[in-house]
């Protein structure tokens, strides 16, 4: 019974215990089958001031709680990620078996509303929540109360619908005096006053009304009030009977939108296409705008925006309906009950209604044929719960607004797709400033710009945000964006279901299948900002066709967005949701799916990386879980296309990877992308995974890896002109390949040396190296490493001075690389043969060498060397007074410098461009 909290079972009463563990479960009880976080708990329990014990407290009560409630059927208390979960039937709780009677009496007939809400109050005995005290029982008291009050004014409603009046009148005397400001009531007691024969009363009853609200508020009875006040005087015949008795109701023109948002901001093109829409009303077919977008993004607003500034162009009325298809209040709504509701806001009695839902959608679309009608079905779940609300006039305009795509509406009846995304910067900042007013916007600019960016152009948690702020100005913005990155979307929960994006969000998941539901999960904690079909279908374990059948769904639910190339992502705070949900499934279930996919991404980039350098040395990853399938890439360029739409998925992998303790996936991701980060520049991305890859190697028994790690590690160092790092992990390298007879990690080690001590401007000690590793070459028959090594000890040779010596070098690494077809190779010799000619005043032939290699390293994609290249070509083109050419090379290579954060070579190039400026003012590129 709705009063004293109770817990019933077998005809017995459970004992709950103190004050403070019975709160414990009313506020569990309030939000059945909703996870409440430890904190709200606390807050309810002993208020915004709780004592530092009372989380120890709180879960000593819950563990009581958990023990009292054992025995009772269908009823368990559960520990979810952040609070905790009271599952039971919510048909054997009072208030909620309240709540629905109440729902049903509202589509019911007279008599049988009056029989539901009968049945609906006789659950109540006392107050609600009796004997707990606290601020929060004490506002839970008083809004059940209100719920309370509601359904009697229903009861009310209906028995004078049914016919009632003079039966009423004690009771309405009553609550008259109660509540003396109360239109509702005041109307219900005129016309059960007059029903009785006593008109006299009713009409001094309302001048008393009239007189209390003017000297009180300051205002004349509303419009209803007074409509009925003028029947009354009139003795209109129509008041002494029920509606159903009557031959027919007034005619009315349905004026049913909700109040316009009052902080609608931007959305500019989107009203532009409505306007657009409404322009079309003039065809032959039946104008709809399906207006999609993931909960709390807006389409309601929008549509109700829109509807308000254009509501002259509906004198006969407007219709709205929330169809409850995403919505706290259980099913969606009957297009049989919309239908309903909708004849009786046109005034059709309830006798001339037919019994046939067929016959209902006639006798509708009859009323509004040729009448200029907004129709707004709002929250729409399906096609078939909007296709009987369709009128068949094109005088007629229809929004219909929900989180599904509704194809069929755009396949069979014409309607005009409007998809909502999320807001701009721009109108997220106009959204707060509605709220909060410019100044206080202003003088907290910087925590403005990162609650935006928290938000990610998301409504309902914008404005969430906003209320807060606006509610207690003295709680700086800087404090609830930290709330914000602290706890994420727990930030943004509510006790209020429909201002909760938590529970919003999950509105979207009840027309799911259970194995969608998991495919969302799943993809919640994949790695990466976005994700393809092969690699959910190795995340999920699903076949293809199943896969993308998941996808579809999630996209038609608008809880995930399909982009240009075959790939899907997720707004952040979708995403956020999704990982909580990720939770609830078995942890087996979430492990098995991440080691399939970063499988997946592991073996694919060890494919790519195979096609870009084939002449690597040998390092294979273990074999894939079972049921994986890496993406099959035809030839380099598909390779290289791969890696670079695939990149911030793959670092997102490795540490994924990192997470689950599978070191030898860690390891190989970075062996996998070092070609790629080397020829894209990288440099700060190959530092990290080498990072990453040095402490996973630690784990792995293969001390060749160890090594590998030292060595590619120390070579990232020294890209990024971190030398001191660079020489004591290249040692480290060295000495472990001595250690263990490792004679092509020597040579490595030595190539890495090489370019390591180049780059601090010790050629001598580089070309040493150089040395050491063309010698170790030479002896284990490796042509193509030979001609690296050859290729260097020439280019070393040139920067000291010894162009024959660098020359012999050089034709004889080009010689090897074109007899084994090693492109890259080619390339790089080509460019330091053009490096030997300009420093022996050979400018042209410099040109078609430096040429030639940018021709091969721009095949490649390799925009490291392209950089290198361009801006040894300006050298040339500058000594052969090309001035013009040297300016436009020296450009491209500028702007590649500081795409690759190569900013000390930027400076450098950007002086180049002055120095010829200076000297050539007139000189055009």
């Amino acid at each position: 019974m709705l009063g004293e909290l109770a817990v019933h079972t077998d005809g017995r009463r459970l004992d709950l215990g103190p004050a403070r563990q019975r709160c414990v479960l009313a506020a569990l009880v309030m939000d059945v089958n909703h996870v409440v976080p430890v904190e709200r708990l606390i807050e309810r329990v002993w208020g915004v001031d709780a004592p530092a014990r009372a989380r120890p407290t709180l879960l000593t009560y819950l563990s009581r709680l958990r023990q009292t409630l054992a025995g009772v059927d269908a009823v368990e208390l559960i520990r979810r990620s952040g609070g905790y979960l009271l599952t039971v039937e919510e048909s054997a709780v009072d208030l909620y078996r309240f709540r629905a009677l109440c729902d049903r009496a509202r589509e019911a007939e007279s008599a049988q509303a009056v029989r539901l809400l009968n049945e609906a109050l006789d659950l109540w005995r006392g107050e609600p929540l009796s004997g707990l005290a606290g601020d929060w029982a004490l506002a839970e008291r008083d809004r059940l109360a209100q719920e309370r009050l509601a359904a009697r004014h229903d009861l009310v409603d209906a028995r004078l619908r049914d016919g009632q009046g003079e039966e009423l009148v004690v009771e309405l005397a009553a609550r008259s005096a109660e509540h003396p400001l109360d239109e509702r009531v005041a109307a219900q007691y005129l016309l059960a006053l007059y029903r009785g024969g006593r008109q006299a009363d009713a009409l001094a009853h309302y001048q008393r009304v009239r007189e209390r609200l003017v000297e009180e508020l300051g205002t004349d009875p509303g419009p209803a009030l007074q409509e009925l006040h003028r029947q009354v005087l009139a003795a209109a015949p129509a008041l002494l009977a029920a509606p159903a008795r009557t031959a027919a109701k007034r005619a009315v023109v349905p004026r049913q939108l909700p109040a316009a948002p009052a902080s609608f901001v931007g959305r500019r093109e989107q009203l532009d296409r409505l306007d657009a829409a409404l322009r079309a009303t003039s065809t032959s077919t039946v104008v709809i705008s399906a207006i999609a977008g993931a909960g709390g993004v807006g389409k309601t607003w929008l549509a109700l925006a829109w509807a308000h500034h254009h509501l002259d162009r509906f004198p006969d009325g407007q219709l709205f309906v929330d169809l409850h298809g995403f919505s706290p209040a259980g099913e969606p709504m009957a297009p049989e009950a919309a239908v309903h509701r909708f004849l009786d806001a046109l005034g059709v009695e309830p006798g001339r209604i037919p019994p046939d839902p067929d016959a209902q959608a006639a006798l509708y679309r009859s009323l509004v044929a040729d009448k200029r009608v907004l129709v707004m079905l709002d929250n729409a779940a399906t096609v078939e719960q909007v296709v009987p609300l369709l009128p068949g006039s094109p005088s007629c305009t229809v929004l219909v607004t929900s989180r599904n795509r509704l194809a069929g509406l755009l396949v069979r009846h014409a309607a005009r797709p409007l998809h909502l995304d999320v807001l701009s910067d721009a109108e997220s900042r106009a959204l707060l400033v509605a709220s909060l007013g410019e100044t206080r916007m202003a003088d907290e600019g910087p925590a403005v710009a990162e609650l935006i960016g928290l938000c990610g152009g998301f409504p309902l948690a914008l404005s969430m945000i906003a209320a807060h702020a606006a509610a207690d100005p003295r709680v700086p913005l800087a404090d609830t964006v930290a709330e914000l990155r602290e706890f994420g979307l727990d930030a943004l929960d509510s006790a209020d279901p429909t201002a909760s994006l938590p529970v919003v969000l999950s509105w979207s998941l009840r027309r799911l299948t259970e194995q969608q539901r998991t495919a969302f999960a799943l993809l919640g904690v994949a790695p990466g900002p976005d994700t393809t079909l092969p690699a959910t279908a190795a995340l999920t374990g699903l076949p293809p066709t199943v896969t993308r059948k998941a996808l579809s769904a999630l996209e038609e639910a608008s809880l995930l967005e399909r982009r240009p190339g075959g790939r899907y992502a997720m707004h952040d705070l979708v995403r956020a949701y999704a990982a909580t949900t990720a939770h609830t499934l078995p942890e087996h279930v979430r492990h098995e799916a991440l080691v399939r996919v970063t499988d997946f991404h592991l073996h694919t980039a060890h494919a790519a990386d195979r096609l870009l350098n084939p002449h690597r040395p040998p390092a294979r990853p273990d074999t894939p879980a079972p049921g994986v399938h890496p993406h099959p890439l035809s030839d380099a360029a598909a390779a290289l296309a791969w890696l670079e739409a695939q990149h911030a998925t793959l670092l997102a992998t490795q540490r994924t990877a990192a997470t689950l303790g599978r070191h030898h996936v860690v390891w190989h991701l970075a062996w996998a992308l070092d070609t790629f980060h080397f020829r894209r520049g990288h440099r700060r991305d190959a530092l990290a995974t080498w990072r990453a890859a040095l402490a996973a190697a630690e784990h792995l028994s293969d001390l060749t890896a160890r090594s590998r790690a030292h060595r590619l590690f120390g070579n990232a160092c020294a890209r990024l002109g971190r030398y001191g790092e660079a020489a004591g992990h290249l040692d480290r390298a060295l000495a472990l390949a001595r250690q263990h007879h490792g004679p092509i990690e020597q040579a490595l080690t030595h190539y890495a040396l090489t370019a390591a001590w180049e780059r601090q401007g010790d050629d001598r000690r580089a070309l040493e190296h150089a040395r050491h590793a063309l010698d170790l070459y030479r002896t284990l028959d490796l042509p193509v490493w030979e001609a690296d090594a050859l290729n260097a000890v020439g280019w070393l040779a040139a920067r000291l001075g010894e162009f024959d010596t660098a020359r012999d070098h050089c034709l004889a690494a080009l010689a090897l690389f074109r007899r084994h077809r090693y492109t890259d190779g080619e390339a790089t010799t080509l460019d330091s043969l053009g490096f030997i000619a300009h420093r022996t005043g050979d400018h042209q032939q410099a040109l078609d060498h430096y040429h030639q290699a940018l021709t091969l390293y721009r095949a490649l994609g390799n925009t490291y060397h392209v950089a290198n290249t361009l801006d040894r070509l300006g050298q040339p083109h500058a000594a052969l007074a090309r001035t013009g050419q040297a300016q436009a090379v020296w450009r491209e290579a500028l702007a590649l410098y500081r795409d690759q954060g190569r900013d000390d070579d930027a400076d450098r190039v950007q002086k180049r461009l002055d120095d010829l400026a200076h000297t050539s003012p007139n000189e055009s590129p």
